[in-house]
């Protein structure tokens, strides 16, 4: 640890990723909790999959990888939120068609790029160490706007994720806001991507909202709890990666998930004394 942070005060890179770890867990905390109230964890790692054929697309045509992924990912987006409304028993199908395609067209347009073939093990597991200042810039922003929507649109965001006959009776437009949540997702995939990759993003954007689920029952609550979970899962996957020298995406996943296990085991026991402890008495 004490080498851990030498390296955050001399090394910018360090500086860089830390501080793309915490704005991270903003965006991961509220999109997170909505991700778990809702149960569309299935949904999520769809998107999270389609954004690879956005990336090596936007790769091929010598564009930024991450425009295409915001690309790809909001158009993902879109597609599984209109096949849920129009032809909800078809919306399995629809992501699993999107996750294979989007993971086929990227491996093969990065494959095909002439020149110097990008390292797709950075795509796929994340690379944090590496996060260029222009990228904090715009994961900051995503977070701004974010944050932004869920606050002006809190009300119509909770009715929708808890209770969508209660949303329209109340005239909230259910279609509308289904696809903004799913949207506000898709951003947050495209943030959490940078960190830990495609094949890992579910686990961070889903487990600490899990935890705090477990313990508030608030989803503002909630949200606030995910995101400093967030943010301690993955300064302490940095450090432990760093120190030991080991992906650091794949330890941030493992930290949480660990944690997880951990908290829901806890859970699991208590209650299991409080019965036993009122059944004896």
């Amino acid at each position: 640890m004490h080498t851990f942070l030498e390296a955050l005060v001399s090394q910018p890179f360090m500086q860089h990723a830390l501080l793309g770890g915490l704005l991270a867990s903003v965006a991961c905390g509220v999109a997170g909790s909505y991700v778990v109230v809702r149960r569309i964890g299935y949904i999520a790692g769809g998107i999270a999959h389609a954004v690879l054929g956005g990336m090596g697309l936007a790769y091929f045509l010598g564009r930024s990888p991450v425009g295409g992924a915001i690309i790809a990912a909001l158009v993902a987006a879109l597609i599984i939120g209109w096949v849920s409304i129009r032809w909800k028993k078809q919306e399995d199908t629809t992501i699993s068609a999107l996750w294979a395609v989007g993971m086929a067209m990227g491996v093969l347009f990065i494959a095909r790029t002439p020149g110097y073939n990008v390292d797709l093990m950075s795509y796929l597991f994340g690379n944090i160490l590496m996060i260029p200042k222009s990228h904090l810039n715009l994961i900051f922003w995503l977070d701004v706007g974010i944050v932004l929507l869920v606050v002006l649109f809190f009300k119509q965001l909770l009715a929708v994720s808890f209770d969508e006959e209660f949303a329209e009776l109340r005239q909230v437009s259910v279609n509308f806001f289904s696809q903004l949540l799913l949207c506000l997702v898709a951003l947050t995939v495209v943030i959490l991507i940078q960190v830990v990759g495609l094949i890992l993003v579910i686990a961070l954007l889903a487990l600490p909202a899990a935890i705090a689920g477990q313990y508030v029952h608030s989803l503002s609550r909630m949200m606030l709890l995910a995101t400093l979970l967030g943010a301690l899962f993955t300064t302490g996957g940095l450090a432990v990666s760093y120190q030991y020298d080991l992906p650091s995406g794949a330890t941030t996943v493992l930290l949480t998930g660990l944690a997880y296990l951990a908290s829901s085991l806890g859970i699991c026991l208590w209650r299991w004394w409080q019965i036993r402890r009122a059944t004896q008495s």
